[in-house]
């Protein structure tokens, strides 16, 4: 038993757990092809997929609803400030730590939500020196790194329910997904400057990038990549005591 919404009080106390994983999603919409909850359904799959492999490690419940200001025209999207969205990322940090979870991993699903994971990590991390703290904060960006050139056919996967993230949806849950209604498009954005735009600006169907490429394989390519790259962050860390300070060289 590794998941906390499932366990008892007395599953927890021995348990033996000395780590935790905090899966970060949202509820917007991914156009008319994927669930609204699509960015927390594959974090939390993800998170769990690595909790069943690694020894010791909580997954705790997801945060289902981020900052999504950005993707508000496109109904239903559900949204926190910026300003709660920090709160409630420290608020849950630190309500591990003061039960002894001094190792805490954050998987996250969702662009909105990478600024107030970088802000409230940094603020629990001043706070508390003692605790390690990581986090994968935008694994499609990993899973391009990962992967074999040419794996994605348009846009290198990228999109807000493109090609990788449709992808990832047939591999984890597949009869959630109706590619009937699958459609996107690809921005006009510059190369080498970030625009800070909002959604409704890049696309009239909810969706950007293009999902009508997606497959189940390519799916289970993304997924095989990155629990093999989460697992072995795990041991390595694990194997090192999460110690990853420098040592000066003697002269």
């Amino acid at each position: 038993m590794f998941e906390a919404m499932k366990m008892t009080g007395h599953d927890y106390k021995s348990g033996g757990f000395d780590k935790a994983i905090l899966a970060v999603g949202s509820l917007e919409s991914h156009g008319g092809h994927l669930p609204l909850g699509t960015d927390t359904l594959i974090s939390y799959r993800l998170a769990r997929k690595v909790a069943q492999r690694v020894k010791g490690l909580l997954l705790l419940p997801p945060l289902t609803v981020g900052y999504s200001e950005h993707y508000s025209y496109f109904p239903l999207t559900l949204t926190l400030r910026a300003e709660t969205m920090v709160d409630v990322l420290k608020d849950v940090l630190r309500s591990a730590i003061k039960h002894g979870i001094l190792r805490i991993f954050i998987l996250n699903g969702h662009d909105g939500n990478i600024a107030p994971i970088d802000m409230a990590t940094r603020a629990v991390k001043t706070e508390y020196p003692q605790v390690r703290i990581a986090s994968l904060d935008a694994w499609w960006v990993s899973a391009g790194r990962l992967l074999p050139r040419g794996t994605f056919e348009v846009w290198d996967g990228l999109g807000h329910g493109g090609e990788g993230e449709t992808s990832m949806a047939l591999a984890l849950f597949e009869e959630l997904v109706q590619m009937e209604h699958a459609q996107g498009v690809v921005p006009n954005l510059p190369a080498n400057v970030d625009v800070k735009w909002d959604f409704a600006e890049l696309t009239d169907c909810g969706a950007s990038g293009d999902p009508t490429k997606a497959t189940v394989e390519k799916g289970r390519l993304i997924e095989k990549v990155l629990l093999e790259m989460l697992v072995s962050f795990f041991e390595d860390m694990d194997g090192r005591n999460w110690d990853y300070r420098s040592v000066r060289s003697a002269r």
